[in-house]
C-alpha cells in the first residue's frame, strides 16, 4: 500500500498530537519532525525514530506533505516555502493572520497543484457531522465558544483563536453567501488584544447570525445551534451532543437526542488529509474555505477596532 509522507513542523502542545496521530496511521509514514526549541524536537525524533531538526527546511527533501502546527504568525512563511517545494499541507487554523497572505496561498497551492487543507477541527466533530447532515434551510444561528483563560494561544485574539471556528461552520452551512450587515463588539479584557467578541451577521439570502466567543470564562462552552421552518437542531461539542426538535404537519414537536463515544476528530481530520494527497481529491476544508473564513474574522475584528478607537480611544495593536 502506498504511503504519504508525512512531517510535523511545531512539537508544542498540538503538535505533539499531530505526531502521534501520523505514527499511528496506516496510510501515512512519519518521516520527520521539527521545532526551532531543540530539546522538543529530539525527544520526539528518538521517541518514535525519525529525522528531527531544528530547521523545517530540512524536511523538505524527505516528505510529500507537511503539517505545520506553529504560531498562526509563522504559518505564512512556513507555508509559503513548503509550498514552493511542491508539498502538500496541513496548516493549523487560521491559515494565516491575514487574508492577503492566506490568499497568496491559496493562489500558491493552486499553481503547484498540491493540497491544501486548513485545520477546522468542529467539522469532524461527530455532533456537528449530524447538525450539517441534517439542516436544509437555516434561518436562524446561534453560536456560543467560551473557555477559561489560558496563557498558552495569546499570539491572536479571540477571534482568530475560537469564533474562526463557527464562522467556519457558518459559512459551510450557508455556502456561497456574501455578509450584507455586520454588528460586532468585543474587549481586551485579561490580554492585549481581544478576549471577547460577540457578532451579528446578515447574509444576503436572509440568514442570521449572532456569535459570542470568550477565552475568559468560567466555564467552557461550545454549543452550535441552528434554527430553520419547522425544526431546531443543537451540536453541543464539549458534552459530544446532538438535540433537534421537529414539528409535524399536526403542530406536535418531537424531540430526539443523540450521544457520541469519545470519538478521535484530530485523527479523523489529519487521516482525511492524507487520503485527499492519496487520492487527488479535494480536502474537507480547503485553503479557500480556510480564506474565506479568514476574511470574515478580519472584517469583524476591524468592525471592533473602529469601535474601540471611536468610543474608547483604544488602539489594540498595529495590524
Amino acid at each position: 500500500m502506498r504511503r504519504v509522507r508525512v512531517a510535523v513542523i511545531g512539537i508544542g502542545h498540538l503538535g505533539r498530537f499531530h505526531v502521534e496521530k501520523f505514527a499511528r496511521m496506516p496510510e501515512a509514514q512519519l518521516v520527520g519532525v521539527a521545532d526551532i526549541v531543540e530539546e522538543r524536537a529530539r525527544q520526539a525524533g528518538e521517541k518514535y525514530g525519525i529525522f528531527w531538526t531544528t530547521d523545517f527546511r530540512e524536511l523538505l527533501p524527505r516528505a510529500d506533505a507537511l503539517s505545520v502546527v506553529t504560531p498562526t504568525v509563522t504559518h505564512y512563511r512556513i507555508a509559503r516555502e513548503g509550498l514552493a517545494a511542491g508539498k502538500h499541507l496541513f496548516v493549523e487554523k487560521p491559515l494565516t493572520e491575514h487574508p492577503e497572505t492566506a490568499a497568496e496561498l491559496v493562489e500558491l497551492a493552486e499553481k503547484t497543484g498540491v493540497i491544501l487543507q486548513v485545520g477546522h477541527i468542529e467539522r469532524f466533530q461527530p455532533s456537528v457531522k449530524a447538525l450539517l447532515q441534517r439542516v436544509k434551510h437555516p434561518l436562524f444561528v446561534e453560536a456560543h465558544r467560551l473557555s477559561p483563560f489560558s496563557p498558552r494561544a495569546l499570539d491572536v485574539d479571540v477571534i482568530l483563536d475560537l469564533m474562526i471556528h463557527d464562522l467556519d461552520l457558518l459559512l459551510a452551512l450557508n455556502p456561497g453567501q456574501r455578509v450584507k450587515a455586520l454588528l460586532a463588539a468585543g474587549a481586551p479584557v485579561l490580554s492585549p488584544r481581544l478576549d471577547i467578541a460577540s457578532v451579528r451577521l446578515v447574509f444576503e439570502n436572509g440568514l442570521s447570525a449572532n456569535l459570542t466567543a470568550s477565552r475568559i470564562s468560567l466555564s467552557p462552552q461550545r454549543r452550535f445551534r441552528v434554527f430553520e421552518k419547522g425544526g431546531y437542531f443543537s451540536a453541543d461539542t464539549l458534552n459530544r451532543r446532538f438535540f433537534w426538535v421537529r414539528m409535524d404537519e399536526e403542530g406536535h414537536l418531537h424531540p430526539e437526542e443523540l450521544s457520541f463515544p469519545q470519538a478521535d476528530p484530530l485523527y479523523e481530520e489529519l487521516r482525511s488529509f492524507v487520503r485527499a494527497v492519496l487520492n487527488g481529491s479535494p480536502p474537507p476544508v480547503s485553503g479557500k474555505e480556510g480564506l474565506k473564513a479568514l476574511e470574515l474574522a478580519h472584517r469583524i475584528k476591524l468592525e471592533i477596532e473602529e469601535h474601540l478607537r471611536q468610543h474608547r480611544g483604544a488602539l489594540l495593536e498595529d495590524r
